[in-house]
């Protein structure tokens, strides 16, 4: 019988995925006013509840899987992939003015919003840039909306990573700063409701996601440099 018991608390326990603590004044935030609602009228109680819910979902922090290996490129972002195209990057990341592989992937508020190093490399350079509040799916928002950049020196060459805000967004947090070594998959940022991730890439990578696929932040393989490639090793994080 207690190996059952125990058996079900460990299926409850690893269904439960924990809340960044980004979002620990979010949900209070939500939970108290929800109580305060309760006082008002019981049906208001539980529509903050729901929307309490919802919140703690928002901010959620699952493990992922990721593959190690320095010829891939990796999803920094839960989301949609909303763009694989070969243009010039924006000139404030320092990548030149020859073509580079760019691949978007767009989060709507249902997304876990945690992003994520797309390879292993050194931060060379941190660039904040302001901007607007477009729609992140419009091709414009890479240059016109306010967004976070890091260039990441690889043994590929170097990379740029790209958090875009878009309609509801209102902040991006980047906690990783120049000279900072990351491993691929590592946690590195979080914008907070509905956004984009831009990857830039050298011209010699070849992209392994298509327009509409679904791309899950430090699992995915957005891109690929070299082929005929065996086994690959994995880290949990």
């Amino acid at each position: 019988m207690r190996e059952d018991v125990m058996s079900i608390i460990d299926s409850v326990r690893n269904a439960l995925v924990p809340v960044h603590r980004e979002g620990y004044k979010f949900v209070a935030t939500f939970f108290g006013v929800s109580l305060l609602l309760g006082f008002v009228a019981e049906p208001l109680f539980w529509i903050g509840m729901v929307l309490t819910a919802w919140c703690a979902y928002f901010f959620r922090d699952p493990e992922r899987v990721t593959p190690l290996d320095d010829d891939l490129v990796i999803s920094p972002a839960d989301g949609r992939v909303s763009s694989v195209v070969r243009m010039t990057p924006p000139a404030e990341l320092g990548l030149g003015t020859g073509e580079m592989l760019r691949i978007s992937v767009f989060m709507n508020v249902f997304n876990c919003h945690v992003n994520r190093a797309p390879m292993k490399g050194r931060v060379l350079r941190k660039i904040y840039s302001q901007g607007s509040f477009l729609n992140a799916e419009l091709d414009k928002a890479s240059t016109e909306n306010e967004r976070s950049a890091l260039v990441l020196e690889t043994a590929r060459g170097e990379i740029g990573v790209v958090q875009i805000a878009g309609l509801v967004a209102r902040r991006i947090l980047c906690w990783a700063e120049e000279n900072e070594q990351l491993d691929a998959g590592e946690r590195f940022g979080l914008i907070r409701f509905g956004s984009r991730l831009d990857v830039f890439l050298p011209a010699s990578a070849r992209p392994l996601v298509s327009v509409g696929q679904t791309a899950i932040a430090g699992e995915t393989m957005l891109a690929e440099f070299g082929s005929n490639k065996g086994p690959v090793v994995s880290r949990r994080d």
